[in-house]
């Protein structure tokens, strides 16, 4: 309670000295001096890391890992899911698999007991037997591009239809309930259904599968995780718009329980109301977010560091997709950080950069980082939409 406060009373100083509002105040450059581990790519690393451009995946964002390896992704405007399939030698090239076309912005993709679940904006899809579908398609023919899962069954068609902030992550909870979040259809407003702005939970063996609210007040999550040993869920939010270049902040939140309120609309960042919804008591009672980020990075997918491939210091950490702004005066994000924590389950120090230089100093995009993955091997994926790949980090010898 006492680091919250104080993050409280920080916030609400800079925001009167008009400053911009984050973990570490000052907005991380955008495209450092490229170091070996990337140069060849125009990217920067801390030192001892290496990054490999691994797959070539169209509009590649939100991923998952399968007991096998196999790791599935999903898309937005093109409509596609697809499994990546790592070579059976260290060092072969991937399998690209497209499994499914024609779906509406299916970004979210988990696996469950060899089956495949793909949200679209108003409903979630399941493939039965998707993993061993993918191994026989794998198997059969050594050039295959496609490989068919079949008609999907309909999990829930339960969900708001709105485009605005439809797009969604998804994951299983250490519940085994299926956690959708369900993004504000809009820059700022309030409405009536609890469902918007929060992150609900499915419970698969109910009938019908309901939508039941986890947490509420959160605009727009499109990334989320359970600490490794605590079980509590965390995940990325993205502020409003229009409020200029440096408030409020992106966020990452905590939520150790259900029933938690995070503000939104009329509560931003670390206690800043909203100068339309807001208003005298707006931020009271509200859940303040664990870490700031600089307003408009658009933080989306997050995972714990839980490998021991990386050097000691990252292990138990969050690595943040931060896929950057499209509405900020001077572009930021297009890069993915690194926040430290202890053995408390709770951050321990600044933001820092990890892995950058996805937008060049003259303003060339190289990609948008939308997820990350922490794969068997300890290595690190990262998903870029905007140039179409997988990455993948390693520490070491590349």
């Amino acid at each position: 309670m006492q680091r919250r406060t104080a993050i409280v009373l920080v916030a609400l100083a800079v925001a009167a000295a008009g400053g911009a509002l984050a973990w570490s105040l000052t907005p991380t450059p955008l495209a450092p001096a490229p170091r070996p581990g990337g140069a060849e790519l125009g990217l920067s690393l801390p030192p001892g890391f290496h990054v490999a451009r691994w797959a070539e995946v169209d509009g590649a964002r939100s991923l998952t890992l399968a007991p096998d390896g196999t790791i599935f992704v999903g898309t937005r405007g093109a409509g596609k899911v697809y499994a990546v399939v790592p070579g059976a030698t260290p060092g072969a090239a991937p399998r690209v698999l497209t499994l499914a076309s024609g779906l509406s912005t299916p970004n979210g993709v988990a696996v469950r007991d060899g089956a495949l679940y793909v949200a679209e904006v108003s409903r979630i899809l399941r493939y039965d037997g998707a993993l061993a579908k993918v191994a026989a398609c794998v198997a059969a023919d050594a050039s295959a591009t496609r490989c068919a899962l079949g008609k999907p069954a309909v999990v829930t068609d339960r969900l708001p239809r709105d485009g605005a902030h439809g797009w969604k992550f998804i994951a299983f909870g250490p519940d085994g309930a299926l956690y959708v979040p369900v993004g504000a259809p809009c820059n700022v407003c309030r409405r009536k259904e609890p469902i918007y702005a929060s992150i609900s939970r499915l419970d698969l063996a109910k009938e019908p599968v309901t939508p039941e609210v986890f947490a509420s007040g959160i605009r727009n999550s499109v990334g989320f995780a359970w600490h490794p040993t605590t079980s509590e869920l965390w995940f990325t939010d993205n502020g409003r718009d229009n409020l200029g270049d440096d408030i409020p902040p992106d966020e990452l939140d905590h939520a150790p329980r259900a029933g938690l309120d995070f503000g939104f609309p009329r509560c931003h960042g670390a206690g800043i109301p909203d100068p339309e919804l807001g208003g005298a008591g707006a931020c009271d009672g509200v859940t303040l977010p664990a870490v700031t980020f600089p307003a408009h990075v658009a933080a989306l997918g997050m995972r714990f560091y839980t490998a021991s491939m990386f050097p000691e210091r990252y292990r138990g950490g969050v690595f943040v997709a931060q896929h950057g702004s499209w509405n900020r005066s001077t572009p930021i994000g297009y890069q993915v950080v690194f926040v430290p924590f202890g053995a408390d389950g709770e951050p321990t120090g600044a933001v820092e950069p990890f892995l950058t230089g996805f937008r060049a100093e003259r303003g060339a995009i190289r990609g948008r980082p939308v997820d990350v993955l922490v794969a068997p091997d300890g290595a690190l994926l990262v998903s870029d939409d905007h140039g179409g790949a997988l990455y993948r980090v390693t520490y070491g010898a590349p």
